[in-house]
């Protein structure tokens, strides 16, 4: 993608322009974000994906007792043409190869921060109160309309003891109706409130991940631990993790010269300091900490379901000159420097120039120079995740 290109998505903004001027910052209205937009899914198509069991889902609907919610699956959902009803299905882009190609038109944003993208239908005056997210996210307009208030006010108190997240006080400070192709990004704590306009209203979200600090700092202390093990990682997964080495810290603890104690339960300070000590000496450094993240932001969800095709290659046939090596639309994979990271595992081939633009593109064409420059792991390593799923070979 050139970051220096200006996009209809973006309503004319270059990526460059947007990240500078809107994210984080402002929300920004486009109409026709995708002009004559017409999802892959329809409406019905998300009724009948509620009701598997490895979709996540949720009914919200308002009544005079108040706001209620359900979770999926669903056996059978409210009447279509009863109003006030929302059915949510989250991560659609693992369940549908359509939803997950427009989920890749954001890309120029980094995958670290790309999370799911989640699809509402709802009947006329559906929706699900007026909320505010703790990350950006782009509304997308995909069947009927769409009413949209949204307010940057201060005070974000919710309702108390109700299922959903519901903004005590709302004001409204903008109002937008939304058609299809039409699109609303906003940034972090934007108050907002979307009502459906027809009884078959879809919306799709694409929302972006925002780890808070302590599930960073859990997880570099758990990193950090990892460090100390003498085989980092030969436990679980399909690999066997390179080491990362720590101090060694095999000195036993000695206290010479303590004197008797008449108060045997309390917790000596000198062993206090020496496990303050022992920590100290355990540092934090940028190749464990993109370890940790690598493994952590390319770790699949439960529901991702991975199926071999028949375009698994026989071991005694020589990868193919012509077509193409297709990422999964479920498979997640980054690199930082040499190493390669990808659905949880640090890979055991290093991120060659081939590698990162499988990464960047998810796509590599075969050539005959792909074949020579790629190593026999390397290969050995493609042939694996097409067999398990994680890549498939397509002809052109």
């Amino acid at each position: 993608m050139n970051i220096d290109e200006p996009l209809t998505l973006l309503g004319g903004l270059t990526p460059q322009e947007f990240m500078s001027d809107y994210w984080q910052q402002r929300p920004l209205l486009i109409r026709q974000a995708i002009p004559g937009f017409k999802p892959h899914l329809s409406p019905a198509d998300i009724r009948k994906l509620v009701q598997r069991e490895e979709v996540e889902s949720r009914l919200i609907w308002q009544d005079d007792e108040g706001w209620h919610m359900e979770r999926g699956p669903f056996e059978r959902l409210p009447s279509a043409r009863q109003p006030g009803w929302t059915v949510l299905a989250q991560g659609v882009d693992l369940h549908d190869d359509g939803m997950a190609e427009l989920m890749r038109r954001f890309r120029f944003i980094s995958d670290a921060r790309l999370d799911d993208l989640m699809i509402s239908v709802a009947t006329k005056g559906g929706g699900v109160g007026p909320h505010f997210d703790s990350y950006d996210v782009f509304l997308l307009q995909g069947v009927g309309k769409r009413r949209w208030r949204i307010s940057q006010q201060t005070d974000l108190e919710l309702v108390p003891d109700i299922p959903c997240k519901i903004l005590q006080r709302f004001e409204a400070e903008q109002e937008f109706v939304l058609e299809p192709g039409d699109m609303l990004y906003l940034p972090p704590h934007v108050a907002h409130d979307g009502i459906a306009e027809s009884f078959n209203c879809m919306t799709l979200s694409i929302g972006f991940r925002a780890p808070t600090e302590g599930a960073l700092a859990y997880g570099m202390l758990h990193a950090m631990s990892d460090q100390l093990m003498a085989n980092l990682g030969n436990g679980d997964g399909l690999y066997a993790r390179p080491v990362i080495r720590g101090p060694v810290l095999d000195a036993t603890y000695k206290d010479p010269g303590t004197p008797a104690t008449a108060t045997p339960a309390r917790l000596p300070d000198g062993l206090i300091d020496a496990a303050l000590e022992a920590v100290r000496k355990v540092k934090a450094n940028r190749k464990l900490a993109a370890r940790f993240l690598g493994q952590w932001l390319t770790e699949l969800p439960d529901n991702a379901d991975f199926i071999p095709g028949d375009d698994v290659l026989p071991d005694h046939e020589p990868l193919p000159a012509v077509g193409r090596l297709v990422l999964d639309r479920c498979t997640r994979m980054m690199y930082r420097k040499k190493e390669l990271y990808i659905n949880g595992e640090v890979a055991p081939v290093k991120a060659s120039p081939h590698m990162r633009e499988l990464a960047d593109t998810r796509e590599l064409a075969c050539s005959q120079a792909l074949l020579n420059a790629l190593t026999k792991k390397e290969e050995a390593t493609l042939r694996d995740w097409i067999a398990w799923g994680w890549l498939h070979y397509q002809e052109d």
